[in-house]
């Protein structure tokens, strides 16, 4: 139990770190820290956890992680289902804690998004759903092929954090203005279930997508970085 314990605990913390600084701290008056520093805060939330918690859990944080490291043959398929449902939880949890603080403020008003994920009119440079589509696919894609290659046995041992993380904050400092970010469905539900309606209705993108993503990016890295 240990291991999905430390999936929630991460899980609550990369939600409650990377879109609480969005939701808090993108926009604050003079001294916001805006795209730049969102992309850095949720690449610093994985790279604390995979070293607090990467021992424990293998640090996945993400179905899309999960599900791309079975298939590129890093991860047991029994594991999986409990892996995700401790995400997601992990995520509704910071979403939930992240809206008793934003409400604290006067002019709060879940119409402003609360960093969830979209496409089309909820896209925050008003791309389209095949742009967020194909954006989502391959993020997630090169993701896992960047988890696959740092944490390959073949790779020096206590490195993969810095890679992971900072795969993650490039990630974002190309893709929020298209979907706001996902490649990752637990922190796509984690903000969605608060701000309802067009969230909910377009979160099953933020589902799919990053897994195929995932999925391909394991075996991407299962094709090509298999031992000679």
């Amino acid at each position: 139990m240990n291991k999905y314990f430390a999936e929630f605990i991460g899980t609550f913390w990369l939600v409650l770190g990377g879109c609480g600084s969005a939701v808090l701290a993108a926009a604050f008056p003079s001294v916001g820290i805006g795209l730049l520093g969102v992309s850095l805060a949720f690449g610093l939330t994985v790279l604390t956890m995979a070293f607090a918690i990467g021992h424990i859990s293998g640090c996945h944080l993400n179905p899309a992680v999960s599900f791309g490291l079975w298939a590129g043959g890093r991860f047991e398929r029994a594991q999986l289902f409990p892996y995700v449902i401790a995400q997601v939880l992990g995520g509704i949890v910071a979403g939930g804690v992240l809206f008793l603080i934003a409400s604290g403020k006067a002019s709060f008003d879940l119409a402003g998004g609360f960093a969830a994920n979209g496409y089309a009119d909820h896209s925050p440079g008003g791309y389209s759903f095949l742009a967020a589509l194909i954006t989502e696919v391959v993020m997630t894609m090169m993701f896992l092929f960047i988890i696959m290659g740092a944490t390959d046995k073949r790779v020096p041992a206590g490195f993969a954090p810095i890679a992971i993380g900072l795969a993650l904050t490039l990630i974002h400092l190309i893709s929020i203005p298209v979907t706001n970010t996902s490649v990752n469905p637990a922190r796509s539900t984690g903000v969605a279930l608060f701000v309802g309606g067009w969230a909910l209705s377009q979160l099953w993108v933020f589902w799919v997508a990053p897994i195929v993503g995932g999925v391909l990016g394991g075996i991407l890295y299962r094709f090509i970085g298999k031992s000679s």
